[in-house]
């Protein structure tokens, strides 16, 4: 797993959302993207990260960041996650993972003494150039060895370390 890093161009990609349409990562240009990854939808922790952006999308916006998730579930899964907790950002089906393969988030994972590979919880706020500008990371993730100037969030603190960093740069 190599995992981008700030400076590094962001994958060009076209996944679909949870209402079925495709969503092209140029449809964001001039503006930041905050492209998070996660497990599974409708999970505790991505749950919990979801709400949490969903009630703090209006001070992200007003900072000219579009928050788009991604995640392996079908758009099936999708639909049902983003209507359950009203989700106001786009969800994306990653399910052949190939963009969290271009991101390097995809990899080996141990969970209670099992391995398998799934995504790791990253997040990359990409400028409106489409260089990625910084990266977060789960504190969860201490076994990936991770390079560069990487901040650390905890599911339910993920929005304020984004909107702590936007405020300070």
């Amino acid at each position: 797993m190599q995992t981008l890093k700030s400076g590094d161009k962001a994958p060009s990609f076209t996944l679909l959302n949870q209402h079925n349409e495709s969503i092209s990562f140029d449809s964001f240009a001039g503006k930041k993207v905050l492209a998070y990854f996660y497990p599974k939808a409708m999970t505790p922790g991505c749950t919990t990260q979801a709400q949490k952006l969903r009630d703090h999308i209006t001070a992200l916006t007003a900072l000219n960041v579009e928050v788009v998730g991604i995640s392996p579930d079908e758009v099936v899964r999708l639909t049902k996650f983003s209507d359950r907790d009203e989700l106001n950002f786009s969800l994306l089906s990653d399910p052949d993972h190939a963009v969290a393969d271009g991101f390097g988030v995809w990899g080996l994972k141990k969970f209670m003494g099992k391995e398998f590979d799934g995504i790791h919880r990253l997040s990359f706020l990409i400028d409106e150039q489409g260089v990625i500008e910084h990266v977060f990371t789960s504190a969860s993730l201490k076994a990936v060895p991770l390079e560069g100037d990487y901040s650390k969030f905890k599911t339910k603190d993920h929005h304020q370390v984004v909107l702590d960093y936007l405020a300070n740069k």
